[in-house]
């Protein structure tokens, strides 16, 4: 038995954290870790939550995993993983929630694109399950296929709510201007680090963002590089799922562009309304959401990137001056040339006359006696 503040390591022989039998570790993260454990007392199975760097973990870090243990455990859904117990054990702070015998979403979608329908139904539970969290003040900030486990029915379960945020709350934990969370799955507002103005509405386009992905085997903006991701989710519009895959439908590729609008207000509402839309599409009925124009998403990007816009302006009218300055030299010189063949008439009765003297004199010098002269019987 080992009952001091260590964490214990992936890969260690069976111990004991209080009265929690650690069987196997089931996850490791930036600063936690989940094992697989058995509670003595009730002799059940849970998932063991801790933070990773044991009693040297910061205020910080204590703050964010009480917030996470708080938030979770205020909901009762069957579509979120239920928090058994918070508690501190030699130090050492840890929550016990329930355990979910099954896989991630994240490896589900490892295999390639779920079959829409399937896509859109999962979602839909999903969107069902953050709307009750919303209902209940709480902005998961972090959801991502990675974070939404697969009972052994395969229903979908979320979880980890390490970068909650309480609706209600005058205090939060991420600092304006810092970027947490995982790049591929946040709205842009969140991308930039613009925390005020973070939502219901930064839920709605990571559920937009689960969506995507399970319907065209990724998320809709991904690099190699953290920050060239976060620039593609604040300045570029997400490939048309349709192009990706060829058999998602018109509604349902409608419904995820509009959760990943850039602007908050012009995504559904709230989750619940989602869920509605979601439901509407799987019943054949008419969706609510309409697909945005190509003058609408230029209008849109001019609105985000102002500078580039005015400089694209600039070039177009120097251009059109251009061409105006062409085109009007064109006519002009048309001009001189019609004005010219205008008077052709004119030249052409000069030319008659002389012809008609030319004839008279002839005449004249050669007619013969008693002819009478041109322009007299």
């Amino acid at each position: 038995n080992v009952d001091d503040a260590s964490v214990p390591a992936a890969g260690d022989r069976l111990r004991y954290f209080g009265e929690y039998e650690l069987i196997e570790e089931i996850a490791r993260g930036g600063m936690g870790v989940v094992f697989k454990a058995r509670q003595t007392s009730l002799n059940r199975i849970v998932a063991l939550k801790m933070i990773l760097s044991g009693e040297l973990a910061g205020e910080e870090e204590v703050q964010r995993f009480k917030t996470e243990a708080e938030a979770a455990a205020n909901l009762d859904h069957p579509g979120i993983v239920p928090i058994y117990e918070i508690g501190e054990h030699n130090g050492q702070h840890y929550f016990s929630m329930g355990f979910v015998e099954g896989q991630s979403l994240a490896v589900r979608v490892k295999g390639g694109p779920l079959p829409p329908r399937e896509a859109a139904e999962i979602v839909k539970k999903i969107a069902a399950a953050v709307a009750y969290a919303h209902e209940k003040g709480v902005i998961h900030r972090d959801l991502k296929p990675a974070n939404v486990l697969l009972d052994a029915n395969g229903e979908p379960r979320v979880t980890d709510f390490g970068l909650a945020k309480q609706i209600e709350s005058d205090s939060d934990l991420t600092r304006t201007g810092a970027v947490m969370g995982t790049p591929s799955y946040m709205p842009p507002e969140q991308a930039s680090g613009k925390t005020n103005e973070i939502g219901p509405g930064a839920d709605v386009y990571s559920l937009g963002a689960i969506l995507y992905c399970l319907l065209t085997g990724h998320p809709p903006f991904r690099s190699a590089n953290p920050m060239d991701t976060l620039m593609q989710v604040m300045e570029k519009e997400p490939v048309s799922p349709r192009v990706l895959n060829s058999v998602v439908s018109r509604d349902l590729e409608t419904i995820c562009l509009k959760c990943l609008q850039k602007e908050s207000r012009v995504r559904y509402a709230t989750a619940s309304a989602l869920t509605k839309d979601l439901q509407r599409f799987l019943e054949g009925l008419p969706i609510t959401a309409r697909p945005v124009g190509r003058m609408a998403q230029a209008c849109r990007w001019c609105g985000r990137n102002p500078a580039v816009a005015t400089l694209f302006a600039m070039v177009v009218l120097a251009a059109m001056l251009l061409l105006t300055a062409n085109v009007g030299g064109m006519l002009v010189d048309t001009a001189r040339k019609a004005g010219r063949a205008f008077f052709w008439p004119q030249a052409f009765r000069n030319n008659m006359e002389q012809i008609n003297r030319a004839v008279d004199n002839y005449h004249q010098k050669y007619q013969e006696p008693g002819e009478p002269r041109s322009g007299q019987e």
